[in-house]
């Protein structure tokens, strides 16, 4: 499992009323949604993110309510992984239940900067930075979280390994 793409990369702190702010999640259609994603922070985000981007935060990335929609609207825009020097937990579970890859990777998030190409071998947690020529170790997946995120989140591989 990989990804590559540029990086759209954010600071510290950045909350879930910040990655979908509370007054879009009367809207429950996904792609519409995720049209709002990062627009109190990153006004030009959605018209900028391409397929298989990734998004980089500092430290406590997704802090604030447990709403699942935070980490769906970032999957759903395209964004194929997030790396971050921590996440709040309850963010962590929910990126992993609906199938949004995330890394721990504080040197990493300190020294990628948006617009940076970057390729993330998740077999090893290997980050490499094309940009930049640069590597970062991050703890790959264990093996269940690695087949989650294939299956496309925790019901998609209830529903696989259900059918088998």
């Amino acid at each position: 499992m990989n990804a590559k793409g540029f990086v759209h990369k954010y600071g510290d702190n950045v909350d879930t009323d910040v990655i979908i702010p509370a007054r879009y999640l009367n809207i429950a259609d996904k792609k519409e949604l995720a049209t709002h994603c990062m627009e109190d922070i990153d006004k030009n985000f959605v018209q900028v993110v391409k397929g298989g981007d990734v998004m980089v935060g500092g430290f406590n990335f997704g802090c604030g309510s447990s709403r699942e929609h935070a980490p769906m609207v970032i999957k759903e825009s395209g964004i194929s992984c997030v790396i971050a020097k921590t996440f709040a937990r309850i963010f962590y579970r929910n990126a992993i239940n609906i199938g949004l890859a995330i890394l721990e990777c504080p040197e990493a998030s300190e020294k990628i900067q948006s617009g940076d190409e970057v390729a993330i071998d998740f077999d090893t947690g290997l980050i490499t930075n094309l940009t930049k020529g640069e590597t970062y170790q991050a703890n790959p997946f264990p093996a269940f979280i690695k087949e989650i995120i294939q299956a496309g989140g925790l019901m998609a591989d209830i529903k696989k390994r259900q059918e088998a």
